[in-house]
């Protein structure tokens, strides 16, 4: 049996201290955080300034969640190769269709554990 209203109670709820890009001062006064503090969490988490931010929370457990503003997300490789293809078709197509140079020429690092070689020294054994 699980009650979401007896886990809030033992656990807690999240607070939010940046909420649309704004400072939330109250939040921040009633848990004894100051800005200084909230920007060295936010430093850790790789933002560099806090209003690259739009919202932030701390969770229960006291670890810090942030969402970053849609301009200051980081380009994902999805989004890239969409970018590639809308304005480079052909270089797409290109790369599509040529082999990929770094398969096969690797090991997987892997492949030891699941095919152990049988010419192992004694000394190593």
């Amino acid at each position: 049996m699980k009650s979401n209203a007896l886990e809030k109670f033992i656990t807690g709820k999240s607070k939010v201290v940046i909420e649309n890009g704004q400072l939330d001062i109250k939040q921040l006064k009633k848990l004894r955080l100051t800005i200084d503090q909230l920007e060295m969490r936010l430093r850790n988490q790789g933002v560099a300034k806090l209003e690259h931010v739009k919202s932030a929370t701390i969770e229960p457990n006291g670890q810090l969640g942030y969402e970053l503003k849609e301009s200051e997300k980081p380009l994902t490789i999805g989004e890239f190769k969409n970018l590639m293809n809308l304005y480079f078709p052909h270089l797409a197509q290109q790369l599509e269709n040529s082999p990929s140079s770094d398969t096969g020429t690797q090991k997987d690092l892997f492949q030891e554990i699941n095919y152990p070689k049988t010419d192992t020294p004694r000394y190593l054994q």
